[in-house]
């Protein structure tokens, strides 16, 4: 069976007409179980995590300062959220369950936040709706505690933004390799240097997004031979995006979740899958496409 990370406060508050879709926070478990896509046994309800868990991949100056409330308005405006003790404790309760998700996923073969993905945020700084870096965070675990026998991780990012924090964090770390397929005329304006970073024109359709994909991802299997994958399937990929200027139907979305994780699974190598973006007007797209994420994940690992 599946294990899901969740808690109630990834449903933050926000302002009226904030652009960001808090409320598929709330939703996503309630279509997941109503579909049968997950009973509720799957779900676990993470905890704040240890502070060496977070200052592997961030400076302790800049996690002070966002646990204080120092952060300058300059920064904060960054991040794209308003500061709060609410706000940092849904951050680290979201890492930590990226890092719940690697334990369980090292014997289950798969585990899924319903969150997570936070990419845009560097050692010393938040960016675009992510404060601290989840799955740079597990991965930097994983390896620090050699017993679990993760050597290689990769991290195949396949939001439509850039994984510019993770590329940053990871840029000279060789046991981890960064993937990310993203649009190039997108945020952020300023790219980072991941290992491969494959930049596609606006428009990019299922056919020529999959075609791409499928003639990638094994080669860098065979190539990287890693341990560990975590897994970024933003569906901000959509035609109906409207941060995403990529072209992707919800099938296309479909069988490019099923592909990763497909392969994952043929290589019994245990994966973790975080939600990243999705900015479709009707929050009944991004459910959808985002169930499918996990739809995807049950019918593989049951």
């Amino acid at each position: 069976m599946i294990s899901i990370a969740w808690a109630p406060l990834y449903a933050h508050p926000l302002p009226a007409n904030h652009r960001f879709p808090m409320l598929k926070y709330e939703l996503l478990p309630e279509q997941l179980l109503r579909e049968g896509i997950a009973p509720e046994s799957a779900f676990f309800q993470p905890s704040s995590p240890p502070d060496e868990d977070v200052l592997r991949v961030h400076t302790p100056e800049y996690y002070h300062r966002l646990q204080a409330g120092q952060l300058t308005r300059q920064e904060e405006r960054a991040t794209g959220f308003p500061w709060s003790p609410a706000l940092v404790a849904r951050e680290t309760t979201i890492l930590s369950g990226t890092l719940e998700c690697a334990r369980r996923a090292l014997q289950h073969g798969v585990a899924l936040n319903i969150a997570g993905g936070t990419h845009h945020a560097f050692q010393d700084r938040g960016e675009g709706f992510c404060l601290l870096n989840d799955q740079a965070a597990a991965a930097a675990y994983l390896l620090a505690h050699p017993e679990l026998g993760v050597r290689r991780v990769l991290i195949v990012d396949l939001d439509v933004h850039q994984g510019n924090g993770t590329a940053r964090i990871f840029q000279q770390e060789a046991r981890v390799f960064t993937f990310s397929m993203h649009g190039a005329r997108n945020y952020p304006h300023r790219k980072e240097q991941s290992d491969l970073d494959l930049a596609l024109p606006d428009g990019t359709d299922d056919a020529a997004y999959l075609g791409q994909l499928r003639a990638t991802l094994p080669r860098l299997l065979d190539q990287h031979q890693p341990d560990f994958v975590f897994y970024l399937s933003g569906v901000d990929v959509l035609a109906t995006d409207k941060l995403g200027h990529l072209a992707l139907t919800p099938d296309g979305c479909r069988h490019r979740d099923e592909y990763v994780l497909g392969l994952c699974h043929a290589h019994g190598l245990p994966v973790v899958v975080c939600m990243g973006g999705g900015y479709s007007p009707r929050i009944a797209d991004i459910l959808d496409a985002h169930a499918n994420t996990f739809r995807a994940a049950a019918n593989l690992w049951g």
